[in-house]
């Protein structure tokens, strides 16, 4: 029987302890991703990227599985969040002016073409509404820092003040690219209060000027 590979307890890009802001370098990944904008509590657009990325995601571990003799745990959905004013995340948390980038991560020994058949195969009864919105892409973040939150969402506020505005720049830092949140429990399932997602911000050398 195949040994099925779970990225959750292999990649040290996933592990990360509440309480404790840990700095790492997370590796170049290649994840399907689809791109929107909105309120995912309220937008239709984040739903149907739901429907169109978990759909490919399963096509793509069955052929991996068949084709290449490559069993794995499809990993857990993921997103980068921005908004003109990053206020928006750790004081208002005014969920309206969010944008995103909702993403599954794909091993990388699954290739475009192995892509390409996974989405002509979700699309040959009745396509997702986003299915050709979705794209493989690389993501290249390198040093990060990122800690394990435990809870609701909207309690990330103070979680990601404290990284940005003390930890970060504490320890020469300063933020360089998307927060990136990686979430290792269903909401549609698990109460808000034991929710366990990864807070992530990718980061650069503060100058010393």
């Amino acid at each position: 029987m195949t040994d099925k590979t779970d990225f959750k307890k292999t990649l040290n890009s996933y592990q990360a302890k509440r309480g404790e802001f840990r700095v790492l370098d997370v590796p170049e990944m290649q994840y399907l991703m689809i791109d929107g904008h909105g309120d995912p509590n309220t937008s239709p657009a984040y739903a149907e990227t739901l429907g169109a990325l978990y759909p490919v995601a399963y096509k793509l571990k069955f052929a991996s599985k068949e084709l290449l003799g490559r069993d794995y745990v499809v990993p857990p959905l993921e997103a980068l969040w921005w908004a003109d004013d990053m206020d928006s995340f750790t004081t208002s948390r005014d969920k309206s002016q969010w944008r995103w980038t909702v993403m599954i991560m794909v091993p990388g020994w699954a290739d475009q073409s192995m892509f390409e058949a996974a989405l002509e195969n979700v699309g040959a009864k009745t396509p997702p509404v986003r299915l050709g919105d979705v794209r493989l892409q690389s993501l290249t973040e390198g040093r990060c820092v990122q800690t394990l939150h435990v809870g609701s969402f909207d309690d990330e506020g103070a979680v990601l003040a404290r990284m940005h505005d003390e930890f970060i720049p504490d320890h020469g830092f300063r933020m360089n690219g998307r927060h990136h949140e990686i979430y290792f429990s269903d909401f549609r399932k698990v109460a808000p209060e034991k929710l366990r997602t990864i807070l992530r911000q990718p980061v650069t050398v503060a100058s010393l000027q």
